[in-house]
């Protein structure tokens, strides 16, 4: 049985794509950094929707080709078939949007990774876990990986199984265009034409633009050039036509492209055709290896080539299998829909959890955030609190352990250090914004007036901000509030941060069943969608179901809820825990002063060395976090 859909084979790269849109490559003045390479991005491209995908490819064994690995793992891409090469630096490839027609790009690829494939880089036990093998045309242009690739193939058709082509042609890469051409997709060459001529046969489906089957069947009449391919080749012929669509050849080429079986198309702004092929191709295989009909196959190839172009990037574009059927069921609202706002949300929910690599189920949280009060401990001096937080820190990963489902909450103010530090360990890092206490909201100056420095975040930095608020502000007061909160929620999405927004009510007002409920739907009604909701431990089961209403109805693909702490006393914490573990929708929990408030007015006083600090912060988060899953536990034990 196989436990892989397909696997690629072929090109890796990291893409940097031009931020600036409009402009030329040289004057480019910052780039986004992508993972691309045709096979690599097919291979994301089928696992978003949902098939079970591998790639076979070579990544240097450096920062960028641990890079491919990890985002491959996010993306649920098997690298099973990935050679780290010691000798070779990963294939880098620069990118612009010049305009509709123009798209830049230049290769750095001579000698690269990918390219040190070998055959005996083909394990015929891994090439027999698939149910389909896909090759692109360029790892056919250099003998040892095209030796590489036919040996998959060959193995390939003697199991039985599946095989595909996408010609994917790059002069360049073919050596009949200069390195200032990437952007050319069509140089004549006999020599090409005869090199993939001898491979077709291989081959169950076979994909290409017009001019792509212009250089396979040696002609620049497309007619002519599918027929020469059909008398080598008995695959399917799936010719790309642009904005007509495509059209798919079973059997003779009749007289008119039109005659083909074709899906529908979708008309929407062409905003970058870079990597719109290997969108296409995701959907394309998605429906064939699902045995869909080829006007349904077409029609899920067509749609995710229209993501694709309509987006920045290659594979961050591509749909996933829940945004595609939305975008079905929903239709073209706005033809840019990369600006179309409830589409990328979706887009954006369904692919958050390859952003980390972490679900996120549980989220059990120690919060060292706090600034004021620290500040306010005697004996407190900056440096002082910088290394407290580190001891924070250390407490938090020696209770995690290196698992997953353990969070901090830190600042940059004071515990910059520390939440450097944090990167790279697996934890889940909330970061505050506001400014402590602030009501109406003032942010941390260090953002700047236009949050520019979001640009300095790691991605991994969750935007947290928490709000004063209650349903009997005063309008202007609201008015005034709702309008910070989604310009910081719009500038944490514009650079790709998850957003968290806290909100206590009960500092300011009364507080009912319906207090916390009412507000979050004001934040709703604002256009404000957090990643994270943080709220206050509520003392019936209404509110918390209320709460939970009211965020589900609005957003049913949000990440979750934490509940905070208060500095309760651990026993209040234990029972407003087993509240809170009723829902599925909270995921944990976030405390701080519980936590680490004995410790740190000891340890400001000198009364408590290091160490000690520690242990006594690390025994606390510990006896939370064991009641927090104590108070879960009970509640799948009584529903059972």
């Amino acid at each position: 049985m196989s436990d892989l859909d397909l696997i690629t084979i072929g090109r890796s790269s990291v893409d940097l794509y031009g931020a600036q849109i409009g402009g030329r490559l040289e004057d480019m003045g910052s780039f986004d950094k992508y993972i691309g390479g045709s096979p690599t991005n097919i291979a994301c491209g089928t696992a978003r929707l949902g098939l079970k995908s591998a790639v076979i490819t070579g990544v240097g064994d450096e920062h960028m080709g641990r890079f491919i690995t990890e985002q491959l793992q996010r993306e649920g891409v098997a690298i099973d078939g990935v050679k780290v090469d010691a000798d070779r630096l990963t294939a880098l490839v620069l990118l612009g949007i010049r305009d509709e027609d123009q798209f830049p790009l230049i290769f750095y690829r001579e000698n690269c990774a990918d390219m040190g494939l070998t055959e005996d880089d083909i394990d015929p036990q891994f090439i027999k876990r698939a149910r389909a093998i896909v090759a692109t045309g360029t790892h056919l242009s250099n003998q040892q990986v095209a030796a590489a690739t036919l040996k998959a193939l060959n193995l390939a058709r003697e199991n039985g199984q599946l095989t595909a082509l996408d010609i994917d042609y790059r002069p360049n890469l073919w050596g009949v265009a200069g390195h200032g051409d990437g952007e050319s997709r069509f140089v004549e060459s006999a020599a090409v034409t005869e090199k993939l001529q001898a491979s077709l046969h291989l081959f169950d489906l076979i994909v290409g633009t017009e001019e792509e089957f212009h250089i396979a069947g040696g002609s620049t009449d497309t007619l002519t050039a599918l027929r020469a391919v059909r008398a080598v080749s008995g695959a399917t012929l799936v010719c790309k036509r642009g904005a007509l669509g495509a059209t798919a050849f079973t059997g003779d080429i009749p007289a008119s492209l039109d005659d083909g079986e074709t899906g529908p198309g979708f008309p929407i702004e062409v905003f970058n055709v870079l990597g719109a092929g290997d969108g296409f191709m995701s959907g394309l295989l998605k429906g064939w290896l699902d045995g869909e009909d080829w006007p349904v196959a077409l029609k899920y190839a067509n749609a995710c080539g229209a993501f694709a172009v309509s987006r920045h990037g290659c594979t961050p574009a591509y749909p996933t299998w829940e945004e595609l059927n939305f975008f079905f069921e929903r239709g073209i609202k706005q033809p840019d829909l990369r600006n179309d706002a409830i589409l990328e949300q979706v887009h954006w929910a369904t692919t958050r959890v390859t952003r980390t690599g972490n679900t996120w189920d549980h989220v059990r949280t120690f919060a060292f955030d706090h600034r004021s009060q620290l500040e306010e401990i005697p004996g407190y001096s900056a440096q002082k609190g910088a290394a407290f937080k580190e001891l924070c820190l250390h407490a938090a990963l020696q209770v995690a352990d290196g698992q997953d489902g353990y969070g901090i909450l830190c600042d940059n103010r004071i515990g910059r250090s520390a939440l450097h530090r944090a990167s790279g360990t697996g934890l889940w890092i909330g970061r505050p914004t506001e400014w402590p206490g602030s009501r109406p909201i003032t942010f941390e100056p260090e953002l700047g007036e236009d949050f520019g420095q979001f640009r300095e975040w790691a991605r991994e930095n969750i935007v947290k901000l928490l709000v004063f608020c209650h349903p009997t502000d005063a309008p202007d007061l609201r008015a005034l509030q709702e309008e910070r909160v989604k310009r910081l929620f719009t500038a944490a999405r514009r650079n790709g941060l998850e957003f968290l927004l806290e909100i206590i009510p009960s500092k300011v007002g009364p507080v009912d069943d319906t207090t916390t409920s009412q507000l979050i739907q004001q934040f709703y009604d604002a256009g404000v969608y957090p990643d994270w909701w943080k709220l206050e431990p509520f003392k019936t089961d209404a509110a918390w179901s209320n709460a939970v209403n009211a965020i589900e109805t609005n957003d049913p693909r949000t990440r979750g809820i934490v509940v905070l702490g208060l500095d309760a006393p651990e026993d209040e914490l234990a029972q407003s825990f087993a509240l809170a573990a009723k829902q599925p929708l909270v995921k944990g929990f976030a405390v701080g002063r519980t936590i680490f408030g004995d410790a740190a007015r000891a340890w400001m006083k000198g009364d408590m060395t290091d160490a000690e600090a520690v242990s006594q912060m690390a025994d606390r988060f510990d006896r939370l976090c064991k009641t927090w899953d104590k108070a879960r536990a009970d509640v799948r034990l009584n529903a059972a």
